[in-house]
């Protein structure tokens, strides 16, 4: 059996997975007795702990990140540089060529 080593990962992944669902199972349903308090509340706890850290973070993101600029000053820059560039007449094929260096 030729696993690719994405396979091979993927394989080991499930495995992992297949036995820690098992031993938090077992734990919880106290087949190993005294740990399913325990076992719940950590559960409870990291949850709890991911979420509210999550909303903490996007907090500190909405927080700490500048303001965007209004619509209104963003459209007058976008005129500017229009009018600026319709200014400035395009130059023509000989202007081009007698403005390069040249090299010999």
């Amino acid at each position: 059996m030729d696993l690719a080593k994405d396979q091979a990962i993927g394989a080991v992944v499930l495995v992992v997975c297949v036995v820690g669902i098992a031993i938090y199972g077992a734990l919880v349903f106290e087949i190993i007795p005294g740990y399913s308090l325990l076992i719940l509340q950590l559960t409870g706890f990291i949850a709890i702990f991911g979420i509210l850290g999550i909303g903490a973070w996007i907090g500190w993101t909405m927080a700490t990140t500048p303001p965007p600029k209004p619509i209104e000053e963003i459209e007058k820059e976008i005129e500017a540089e229009e009018s600026k560039e319709e200014k400035q007449e395009p130059l023509t094929t000989e202007q081009k060529e007698s403005e390069q260096p040249k090299t010999e």
